[in-house]
C-alpha cells in the first residue's frame, strides 16, 4: 500500500533531498547550472554593474531552482519580487510596544510617522518584543523584521548579537539613540552631553558648588553620555567631580531615601540632577526623597532633571533641565533609513536639545556664621 506524503511546512517548498536546513545560494546555483553571482544578481534583483544583462531565461531557471529547493532569501517575498515593498519597520526593545500617549517613546513614533508619510513610505510596527510576544532574543529574532525594506529599533538595552547579523547581512538598520559600540551600526541620537553640560553650567551660575547626579546602574549610551557631560560641566566649572559625584543606583527609589538625602545635604551638597530613563526611576527617586526628607524645593535643595519627566507626574512643577527633541529625532531616524534602503551615502548629525528653565532650581546663598 502507498505510504501517504509527508506535509510540508506552511512557507517553504518541499526540498528534494528531505533536509528541514536551510539552502544555501551555491546549490541553487548547481541545479540552475550557473555561477553563484549569477544567482546573487538574480535573487537581489541587480545587474553586475558592467552593463551585461541576464537573460530571461536564466534569471527563470534560477527562480525555479531556489523555489524547488525552497531557499528563501533574506528579506525573501521582496528579493524574489526584485522590487521594494516601500515598508519601513519600527521594532522597539520595551516590555510593551509604545503606542500609548503617555510613554516616553510615544513622541519619537509620532515623528518616525510624518516623516514616513511624507517620503512615501508605510510603516510596520514589529511587536514581538511586547508582553505575551516571542520576544528579542534567539537566532532568528529579528528575522521578521526583513519583510521591511529596513527597520529602526528604538530602546536602551538591545540583542547586540541579532543587530549585528542584520548589519552583516547589508539590511538597512538604524537605531534611534546613540549605538557606536555596534560597529557599522547606523543611528541616529540627540546631543545629551552638551545639554547636560549646560544644565550644570546653570546651576554653577546660580552658586551652586556642591552637584550630584543621580543615574540608574546600566551601560546605556544615553546614560554614558548625560553622565559625561555632567561631569565636563562640574569640571568647567571648577566644582569637585569625580565619583563622589555620581550615585549610581540598580534600584534608586529604594537607595536613596529621605535620611540619605539629609546626610548629603547635610555635607554640603546643594543641588541634585537627575537623568531621563524609559522607567523615570532617578527622577521619581530624588523628587520623593527630597519631599520625605521636609526639604523645600527650590529653597532648601534645587533639582534638575537631564529630559522630561514621567508623564505620569506631568501635573508636577516644572523641572529644570531640557527637552529630548523626540519629533525631530524620529524624522531624522526615518530620512536616514530611507536613504540607507535607496542606497544613497547619508549621515544626520546629532539633534541639539532644549534648555527648560523650569522652576525647581534656584539661586543658593551662602548663610555666613
Amino acid at each position: 500500500m502507498e505510504q501517504p506524503r509527508k506535509r510540508a511546512k506552511p512557507g517553504r517548498a518541499p526540498s528534494p533531498t528531505g533536509r528541514t536546513s536551510r539552502p544555501r545560494q551555491a546549490e541553487v546555483a548547481r541545479l540552475a547550472g550557473v555561477s553563484q553571482a549569477t544567482v546573487s544578481l538574480v535573487l537581489n534583483a541587480r545587474s553586475d554593474g558592467k552593463g551585461a544583462t541576464i537573460s530571461e531565461e536564466t534569471r527563470q531557471r534560477v527562480l525555479d531552482a531556489a523555489r524547488s529547493l525552497g531557499y528563501v532569501p533574506d528579506p525573501a517575498a521582496r528579493r524574489l519580487a526584485a522590487a521594494r515593498n516601500n515598508l519601513l519597520g519600527v521594532f522597539s526593545f520595551t516590555a510593551t510596544f509604545p503606542t500609548d500617549v503617555q510613554h516616553s517613546y510615544y513622541p519619537f513614533l509620532v515623528g518616525v510617522e510624518q516623516e514616513a508619510a511624507a517620503l512615501g513610505y508605510d510603516l510596520v510596527l514589529f511587536t514581538g518584543s511586547s508582553s505575551g510576544g516571542a520576544g528579542a532574543v534567539g537566532p532568528d529574532a529579528l528575522s521578521r523584521v526583513r519583510l521591511a525594506d529596513g527597520c529602526l529599533f528604538l530602546g536602551r538595552h538591545v540583542p547586540r548579537a541579532e543587530l549585528k547579523r542584520l548589519v552583516a547581512d547589508g539590511f538597512p538598520v538604524v537605531h534611534l539613540g546613540r549605538r557606536e559600540e555596534l560597529e557599522g551600526l547606523a543611528w541616529v541620537g540627540a546631543d545629551y552631553v552638551s545639554a547636560s553640560r549646560d544644565v550644570v553650567a546653570r546651576l554653577a551660575e546660580l552658586g551652586h558648588r556642591r552637584i550630584v547626579l543621580v543615574r540608574e546602574d546600566d551601560e546605556a549610551p544615553a546614560s554614558s553620555d548625560r553622565q559625561e557631560g555632567f561631569l565636563d560641566g562640574l569640571a568647567r566649572a571648577g566644582l569637585p567631580g569625580g565619583p563622589a559625584a555620581v550615585l549610581r543606583c540598580v534600584d534608586p527609589v529604594a537607595e536613596l531615601t529621605a535620611d540619605r538625602v539629609r546626610a548629603l545635604v547635610a555635607d554640603g551638597v546643594t543641588a541634585f540632577v537627575a537623568e531621563e530613563t524609559d522607567t523615570g526611576a532617578a527622577w521619581r527617586a530624588v523628587s520623593g526623597a527630597v519631599r520625605e526628607a521636609g526639604l523645600s524645593c527650590p529653597g532648601d535643595v534645587s533639582l534638575a532633571l537631564l529630559g522630561s519627566p514621567p508623564p505620569d507626574v506631568s501635573r508636577e512643577p516644572v523641572p529644570m533641565g531640557f527637552e529630548v527633541p523626540r519629533h525631530a529625532l524620529g524624522a531624522a531616524a526615518v530620512r536616514l533609513l530611507a536613504a540607507m534602503v535607496a542606497g544613497q551615502e547619508a549621515d544626520e548629525p546629532l539633534v541639539a536639545c532644549e534648555f527648560r528653565d523650569g522652576v525647581t532650581a534656584g539661586p543658593h546663598e551662602v548663610h555666613l556664621p
